[in-house]
């Protein structure tokens, strides 16, 4: 077993942060959004990133996403140096490398469930039979094939943001970044789609990173990185992080 704890410590983590600053000029004044933030994030980890309103989390998500610049320090996700990208770069790396999950759903009024999931594929050029096919598969692996040829409000927000799950894997993305994603549900509807999440972790083998304010939604995740005024205070890791991460339990 020991030899496999040391394999483990050598594998190489799929998003690295190092030294990360955010600062805004407010007039005279430099405020730190971030504040020296280093971090790294493993292959098939769920990972909050906990704070409350103003920590820096929002911001530290963005920058992650490659929606936000640093103004120094390095953030390297599977082996790319994204704040060295271009802004046409990092559009190409993020429809190749990265899936959304919003809290405001942001489907498509005007799309059914299973055209909203194939949207992504049609900027890839994939033929409409092929990405509707795959949509329906990922509708049925978050539980809402049913709701396949529903329009947005034809469906409960639960449902809602389970077709916003489907649309965010239907990509392959390596990374899945999910904003306060169950801010608009109720608590039974938030704790079946955290469930759900934690599922597609586990068995898809998914990498995802999630920004709450909520320590209960928190508790969903194998890793806690908690922010307060853009500097980390804590991390916590649960059993399956330390697993992944090789650490000693």
């Amino acid at each position: 077993m020991s030899g496999d704890k040391t394999v483990k410590k050598h594998k190489k983590p799929i998003i690295e942060v190092r030294d990360l600053y955010k600062i805004y000029r407010l007039g005279d004044t430099r405020v730190h959004a971030l504040d020296g933030v280093s971090f790294d994030i493993y292959k098939g980890e769920f990972v909050a990133i906990v704070g409350a309103s103003g920590s820096g989390k929002s911001t530290l998500l963005n920058m992650l996403a490659g929606l936000e610049p640093p103004t120094k320090g390095e953030i390297s996700i599977a082996g790319k140096r994204i704040d060295r990208l271009s802004e046409s770069e990092l559009v190409a790396f993020r429809r190749s490398n990265v899936g959304f999950i919003f809290q405001s759903y942001n489907l498509l009024n005007t799309m059914d469930a299973e055209e909203n999931v194939a949207m992504p594929l049609m900027f890839r050029g994939v033929p409409r039979e092929e990405r509707l096919k795959k949509a329906r598969k990922l509708l049925e692996l978050v539980g809402v094939l049913s709701q396949a040829r529903h329009m947005p409000n034809q469906m409960s927000g639960g449902q809602q943001q389970r077709v916003g799950i489907a649309r965010a894997l239907v990509s392959d993305p390596r990374i899945i970044f999910a904003d306060e994603p169950t801010g608009n549900l109720d608590s039974k509807s938030g704790m079946e789609v955290l469930s759900l999440m934690q599922r597609l972790v586990r068995e898809e083998k998914q990498t995802l990173v999630m920004v709450t304010h909520d320590n209960t939604i928190a508790g969903y995740a194998d890793k806690r990185i908690r922010i307060s005024d853009g500097k980390i205070i804590d991390v916590e890791y649960g059993e399956f992080a330390k697993e992944l991460e090789g650490r000693d339990a």
